[in-house]
């Protein structure tokens, strides 16, 4: 069964990667150094210090787990070399709110990369659903928790 790749940025893929490393080299010696430590203390069946090293050790575990399959199914897209006629992966595009003239500017990423305050929207998101394959100029309608929201492409990029 064939899986479909992840899309992410070069920063995006870089943030993993940094992740990744800081996780091996650094968390996941620091866990097993705590749970010798809590075991040289004795009985470990009551043991708080070990528990809870032992809980830590499984999250780390873990998420080294979820970063090694993310990176092994990402599709890294530099959007620097992107070309596109319409907004795609990796577009920063700029809008304006049709109702309250309120201009915005966001850029389409990978999951693990979205950060809404940094302008920066996962390529599931409602309002990039609503833009890829949209034109300058065009008109959008976004579905959002307080009712649909009509945006204009003013512009879009790829930086």
């Amino acid at each position: 069964m064939a899986t479909d790749r992840l899309p992410m940025t070069v920063r995006g893929k870089a943030l993993l990667d940094a992740e990744l490393k800081r996780l091996i080299h650094e968390e996941r010696p620091a866990v097993i150094k705590a749970i010798e430590e809590a075991r040289s203390h004795g009985d470990i069946s009551e043991n708080a210090e070990y528990d809870s090293a032992k809980e830590r050790q499984s999250m780390i575990e873990g998420r080294i787990g979820e970063i090694q399959f993310k990176l092994s199914m990402a599709e890294v897209i530099d959007p620097t070399q992107i070309k596109s006629e319409t907004v795609v992966f990796g577009a920063t595009v700029n809008l304006i709110d049709i109702d309250n003239q309120d201009k915005a500017t966001y850029q389409i990423v990978g999951l693990d990369e979205a950060d809404v305050k940094k302008g920066l929207i996962s390529i599931l998101s409602p309002m990039a659903r609503a833009l890829i394959g949209k034109r300058k100029g065009d008109n959008v309608v976004v579905q959002s928790p307080k009712g649909d929201r009509e945006y204009e492409i003013l512009s879009f990029d790829f930086k």
